[in-house]
């Protein structure tokens, strides 16, 4: 079941950032604690942790672009 997008938003609403955009910050923060550590103790794990914390920025930016466009969008 989708997101009611018929009910208006509130001015709250509208200037907050979107919850899997806080998310894939936090994951990739998350990430990038977990590569620094893992190259600390030699291990080249690491890099595994570095492409995830790319792929969650990148899912970070595409959240917060895509509300930018619907605000956009739904002002005219």
């Amino acid at each position: 079941m989708g997101a009611d997008r018929t009910r208006p938003t509130t001015r709250r609403e509208s200037a907050a950032m979107p919850r899997n955009a806080v998310l894939a910050l936090v994951a990739c923060l998350l990430a990038v604690a977990a590569a620094v550590v893992s190259f600390v103790e030699g291990n080249w794990l690491g890099v595994v942790w570095v492409l995830l914390a790319a792929v969650t920025s990148n899912m970070a930016w595409y959240y917060i672009r895509r509300r930018r466009v619907d605000r956009a969008a739904a002002q005219g």
